[in-house]
């Protein structure tokens, strides 16, 4: 059978017979043929019948060939077309699982290198306390410590700083790859086929550190260019400079590079740096960034340039990229620095002495940045409303900077302290530049005749989870938010000069609608579009439209995410969503601190929402003695809030009122919020979910004692029990009792109170 079909074969590519043949036998098509069903196929992979006979009827040169044949060939071809796209995606998978195994031996490699460390170590261990106990000490001697002395050299001669370069390489290289740093999985980061890398933090080690290691699909240069722009991906760059440049061996490059960052919260410094940073290839191939702080705190720039900085070290760190056979690139990230933290209130060093959240601001930020441009650049990734992914990407970071700039208030910026005499929480700045606004989009500058606004404050929180906070503040605007300032900031943004006096009265409808318009590859942030429903009371304008538009981004609402930052910001804008709107960012930041005991005497202290302007301290931190030591922990963070009011010359003491007093209403409703959705308040173990001070709660407590006494002849609790909080602590703690909440009209209020369930029956 076979030596007939090959006759066959053979004898019809000079022949007219094999245009026709029988349904079940092989049918070879002329390269004519061929390219007229091509055609069709990229028009219409899958005709129906009525097509195929009208394809016979117009090609004459297809008229030879029986309808289910033509249906036959477009079957096969659909098949041959699914077979090569799953090749292909085979291949992808497979030369990612090659590198990604490459990339764990070599952990894996890693590993068992610091494990015979550890093994050497102990065993010299054992040996020298053997020798202690077997040798008898001698009194009369001294011992003689010696120090290593690192060699002096001039960090102003070119031949300095390539000796600096050479060993800052050194020792990059030994953290990336080596057993420089004792590295830990980093928690809630579990690698895996489907993650973006493997991340590490420092267990005990100098400073903070992070590292992190993943494949990406661009190629070294590429890659490079991206991370020495610190600006473009790092959200927490204020400012990256280079002084000085000049070339070095292999091609390589020495840049002494002054930076800049913003301050997390307004409680605490900005920190800058400045480094040497070295670029160089390395003899396999791989493209090296390293990078160190210089010495000496009055190197850099002027000292009005850094005033209102704290000089941070950047001790031996940067990027590794090596080329992957058949594209691509492996990664090695290595984040170490020393935050001086001493600078800052002891109860925020958790910030700066924590590799989490360094992990989370850089390292892990950096590698997704990376992957997010890849997958942008091929394709993987589409947004809505027809936006390409770099615009978006530019209203992600022009919301973040302009927050991080309201947050610092940075006197270079335009930004002055008004009336602020150190006793009030709420800080009040103004920016009265003339063109206020993003730097990089001239467009997008405000004209306004005086400046901004901006009112700011932060407070300690406790037991509750900052992603869950800022999921429930990004649901539910209408708990905390308040319309009729939503709407002043919109009509001033769209009048171009402030027009709060003229405006129409509007009520909000109560809808919030949320329209997504793109996400990272991790759905770590979103950036979305707000729609505030509002309706006139005046009747000739019923039918005019009174929505609010807020471009809103909202990023750390994954509660698995150990360290991670949770912020919700957010600023009015045009409806039109033109791409060089201008924006004022407002918005909240949450950021988690490190677990801190709390006193088990204090049935409030787990649970209240602290102000922390009366209780901070800078200096040494605070020796407890051992009988003071607490027994329990709590979860605290620090939350940072920060709205930016545009205003006129003429209105500038009116709308600081205004903005003053709204952030303490804000504050009062986060605070409540925050009592409400902490776990701890449905265990009666933590102690009450109460205010000390709400009068509300004393009255409805009173109420419900009186009650009692009137209904069942007895006293619910003993009379000395009956002052003060005392009385909301001891019913409370009631053996026999429920949870009572209230609701009050266009504000979200609650108490939680606890009374005995007989009583409530017979009331």
């Amino acid at each position: 059978m076979a030596m007939a079909v090959a006759q066959h074969r053979e004898s019809s590519s000079g022949s007219s017979i094999d245009k026709h043949l029988d349904a079940g036998k092989y049918v070879r098509y002329t390269a004519e043929q061929v390219e007229a069903l091509e055609r069709v196929y990229a028009e219409c992979p899958k005709p129906n019948s009525l097509r195929r006979q009208q394809l016979i009827r117009e090609c004459p040169i297809l008229s030879n060939i029986e309808p289910k044949q033509i249906k036959v060939w477009f079957q096969n071809r659909r098949c041959r077309e699914k077979q090569k796209k799953e090749s292909s995606r085979l291949q992808t998978v497979n030369r990612k699982l090659t590198a990604m195994n490459k990339l764990l031996m070599e952990e894996n490699d890693r590993l068992q290198k610091q494990v015979s460390q550890l093994v050497c170590e102990n065993g010299y261990m054992k040996q020298q306390l053997h020798t202690v106990n077997v040798s008898a000490p001698d009194a009369s001697g001294n011992s003689l410590v010696t120090t290593p002395q690192h060699s002096l050299r001039d960090a102003n001669s070119p031949a300095g700083l390539l000796s600096i370069a050479e060993e800052t390489l050194a020792e990059f290289l030994s953290k990336a790859t080596g057993t420089a740093v004792d590295w830990v999985q980093m928690p809630g980061m579990k690698p895996g086929p489907d993650s973006v890398g493997i991340f590490a933090i420092s267990q005990s080690c100098s400073g903070v550190a992070a590292r992190a290691c993943g494949l990406v699909s661009l190629e070294p240069i590429k890659i490079v260019e991206i991370l020495k722009d610190r600006p473009s991906w790092s959200r927490d760059c204020r400012n990256l400079e280079v002084f000085t440049m000049f070339p070095a061996g292999n091609g390589g490059t020495i840049e002494l590079v002054y930076t800049q960052t913003f301050a997390p919260t307004t409680l605490a410094p900005a920190r800058d740096f400045w480094t040497l940073r070295y670029t160089t290839t390395l003899e396999n191939g791989s493209l090296v960034v390293c990078e160190r702080s210089l010495s000496g705190s009055g190197a850099g720039p002027s000292a009005a340039a850094a005033a209102q900085f704290v000089r941070a070290e950047v001790l031996p760190s940067g990027y590794l990229i090596r080329p992957c056979e058949g594209g691509g690139s492996i990664i090695h990230i290595v984040d170490h620095l020393n935050l001086e933290a001493w600078s800052v209130p002891e109860v925020l060093r958790p910030l700066y002495e924590s590799s989490k959240i360094v992990a989370h601001k850089m390292t892990i930020a950096a590698l997704r940045y990376i992957r997010q441009i890849a997958q942008e650049t091929s394709g993987e990734v589409v947004y809505s409303l027809g936006r390409q992914p770099a615009v978006l990407r530019t209203f992600s970071q022009r919301l973040s900077r302009g927050f991080n700039d309201a947050i610092n208030g940075f006197n270079d910026d335009g930004w002055s302290i008004l009336n602020c005499d150190g006793t009030e929480d709420v800080i009040i700045a103004i920016n009265s530049s003339k063109s206020f606004g993003s730097t990089s989009h001239p467009a997008a500058a405000f004209s306004f005749l005086a400046g901004v606004l901006c009112a700011k404050a932060s407070m300690l929180i406790q037991n509750v989870s900052p992603a869950v906070l800022v999921r429930f503040l990004r649901e539910h605007r209408s708990e905390w938010a308040d319309f009729n300032v939503d709407a002043y900031c919109a009509a001033s943004l769209k009048a171009g000069t402030n027009a709060y006096p003229g405006m129409r009265p509007t009520r909000f409808t109560g809808s919030q609608i949320i329209m997504p318009l793109g996400h990272t590859i991790e759905h770590e942030e979103m950036l979305e579009v707000i729609r505030l429903e509002g309706q006139s009371f005046v009747q000739e304008d019923a039918f005019v439209s009174r929505d609010i538009h807020l471009l809103q981004i909202c990023s750390g609402i994954d509660e698995n995410a150990v360290g991670a930052c949770s912020e919700l910001v957010f600023g009015p804008i045009d409806e039109m969503f033109p791409d060089d709107a201008p924006l004022l960012p407002s918005g909240f930041r949450v950021i988690p601190l490190d677990s801190k005991p709390s006193d088990p005497q204090d049935p409030f202290i787990a649970n209240r929402t602290l102000d922390l302007a009366s209780s901070l301290e800078v200096g040494p931190a605070t020796n407890h003695a051992a009988g003071d030591a607490p027994l329990c922990q709590s979860t605290r963070s620090v939350l940072t809030i920060a709205f930016q009011f545009p205003f006129e010359s003429n209105l500038q003491n009116n709308i600081a009122n205004m903005a003053r007093q709204y952030v303490h209403s804000v504050i009062s409703s986060v605070q409540r919020v925050a009592m409400a959705i902490s776990p701890a308040g449905l265990n009666p173990a933590t102690g009450p979910k109460l205010s000390p001070g709400s009068p509300e709660a004393l009255t409805l407590a009173q109420w419900i004692c009186r009650s009692y006494s009137f209904y069942l002849g007895t006293e619910l609790l003993r009379s000395e029990s009956l002052g003060g909080d005392y009385l909301l602590k001891n019913l409370w703690q009631h053996r026999d009792a429920i949870l009572c909440c209230s609701l009050k009209s266009q504000q979200f209020s609650y108490l939680q109170i606890k009374l005995d369930w007989t009583c409530s029956r017979q009331l």
